[in-house]
């Protein structure tokens, strides 16, 4: 009787978490504007602002598997949504540059440690062929928490100290999540579901002995200890190459970049302006829920194998599209945030360290809005910088032409920097040779558009969903966690070093990279990565620990 109750708490459960998430990554984006002007904050100081999230996440994908594994998936969570609202409070409350940075890692920790148990815990929730559709259902929720950053930030953009506003709001969703696990079962794996599964029909075991022995005993969990992720016992070492495999992949393939040029793409096919960035962000943020809501609506029928490789086809596709139109139609690409030490140093200057930095050419300094990207890191995780440019027009009423110039300055007072910017809002000096080249303009955005589909369809949703499934439950947390490092590490390597390697070799020979990339991942994917869909996580755990 209670089996309605728990399937609708676990969905919920699941989607708040990916709400936290998302929000917690976008807010940041409009909040940052009004902290340069409150904290005279240099652009080293916004990098490490920005930065201590990751750090914070980082650190708990090292720490959290052992949190997850030894005191249960459901007190993982619990404690991540205590820390969570500690971490709030102290970014409501701050009053210094180092307590936002504190905050910022603290709540960089929780929401790791949060969508790792997640996962976990409702993979092993529900019965088999509903998994997919739950677990999918965080990453739905992470592009929703981002579209939902992106609309608190536009309301609170003229708020004075509208970033404690910002901040604060992320209490409600954590307190919600908080109470709703706590009507949930402690210990989600149930040692004999292998048994009752397959007395439901919902399992057919591979055969009749495999069968006959599940109903004899019930599945014993075996114990496991981290340096098995790197034996031949039960196919370990296997495992780890198809987790790991994936998280690489998921990096290198270019998705933390991609829409980095969204803004830049959109004004090269005439959108210019506030529509830029809000065609940028909210249109692509929109389109990615709605490709996880298919990814969702066919995890559980077409298979996780399915998706990843026609994902993976499309991505590679796109980003070599991208590459050679880009090749031909070359888009202006600059660092936008020089040293700007000075207090004086505009608030419309923001890098975002974990997005590449996309920019007007020189004289055009306030640098376009970023799509919003997940490239969940327990999470998918790309960080967003989002409405940067919608923000930045708003705040400012009179600019002029410094002929050279790429820093934005306030003058005066504080209390006045937003009324003068030196700029220009105006199109790319680049635009009549863009103009020139529109039918390969449009071919880049709908490339953009298939890549961003692709990725929320395939790479976003899967890969969080297949790690859930394919190790043993007496190690699920560390190995998650495990791989879940290695995404966040690769995520900040991809994005630092991506200008550096544009430099290097050129934009558009950096797609085409990418598209190599995202074929060998197609192979990668054939060759390693079981089918698990509508099997039990017990008999997904027996394929891998036989013989093959």
């Amino acid at each position: 009787g209670r089996a309605p109750l728990v399937l609708l708490l676990s969905a919920t459960v699941s989607l708040l978490g990916g709400l936290i998430f998302g929000y917690e990554l976008g807010i940041i984006s409009g909040a940052l504007l009004q902290l340069q002007i409150d904290f005279y904050l240099s652009c080293f100081k916004q990098e490490v602002l920005v930065s201590a999230l990751l750090v914070g996440a980082f650190l708990a994908s090292l720490v959290g598997g052992i949190l997850i594994d030894r005191h249960g998936r459901r007190r993982a969570i619990l404690v991540s949504n205590l820390v969570l609202l500690v971490g709030s409070l102290i970014l409501t409350l701050a009053r210094s540059f180092i307590g936002l940075v504190i905050g910022r890692m603290t709540v960089g920790f929780a929401i790791s440690i949060s969508s790792m148990a997640c996962c976990i815990y409702v993979s092993e929730m529900v019965a088999a062929h509903q998994r997919g559709l739950l677990v999918s259902l965080y990453e739905a929720g992470i592009t929703i928490g981002i579209l939902l950053s992106y609309a608190l930030n536009y309301v609170f953009a003229d708020v004075d100290e509208g970033w404690r506003y910002m901040f604060g709001l992320a209490i409600a969703p954590t307190a919600m999540q908080f109470l709703s696990i706590l009507f949930l079962p402690v210990n989600p794996v149930k040692l004999s579901s292998w048994d009752s599964d397959c007395q439901k029909g919902l399992i057919q075991l591979q055969d009749a002995e495999d069968r006959a022995a599940a109903k004899l005993e019930p599945y014993k969990e075996k114990h496991y200890t981290f340096l098995d992720l790197f034996r031949t016992r039960d196919n370990m070492r296997r495992r780890t190459v198809v987790g790991l495999g994936l998280v690489l992949f998921q990096q290198f393939t270019g998705q933390p970049n991609v829409l980095g040029y969204a803004s830049k793409v959109f004004h090269s096919v005439g959108f210019q302006s506030n529509s830029s960035a809000i065609l940028a962000s909210v249109g692509l943020g929109a389109m990615k829920v709605v490709a996880t809501l298919i990814a969702m609506a066919f995890a559980d029928k077409a298979g996780r194998r399915a998706l990843l490789m026609a994902g993976c086809v499309v991505m590679a596709i796109s980003v070599t599209t991208i590459g050679l139109t880009s090749h031909i139609a070359p888009l202006a690409m600059a660092r936008d945030c020089k040293a700007a030490a000075d207090p004086n140093a505009s608030h419309s200057l923001t890098r975002h360290p974990l997005m590449p930095v996309s920019s007007q050419p020189a004289v055009s300094p306030i640098p376009p809005a970023l799509g919003a990207a997940k490239s969940q890191a327990g999470t998918e995780f790309g960080a967003t910088r989002s409405l940067t440019k919608v923000f930045a027009s708003q705040t400012s009423q009179s600019r002029e032409v410094v002929p050279g110039s790429s820093l934005t300055r306030k003058r005066g007072l504080v209390g006045q920097a937003k009324e003068e910017t030196v700029g220009s809002t105006g199109p790319p000096v680049g635009g009549a040779p863009w103009a020139e080249h529109m039918v390969l303009n449009w071919i880049t955005l709908l490339s953009m558009m298939a890549f961003v589909s692709a990725f929320s369809i395939g790479f976003g949703p899967m890969t969080w969903l297949v790690l859930s499934e394919i190790y043993p439950a007496g190690i699920r947390g560390r190995a998650f966690a495990f791989c879940n490092s290695f995404n966040w590490a690769a995520n900040l390597l991809i994005s630092l070093s991506f200008l550096d390697l544009i430099d290097a070799i050129g934009f558009s020979w950096m797609f085409l990279l990418y598209g190599l990339t995202g074929v060998v991942a197609v192979i990668f994917i054939y060759l390693f990565v079981p089918e698990t869909k509508g099997q039990s996580l017990e008999e997904i755990d027996q394929q891998f620990s036989g013989k093959r």
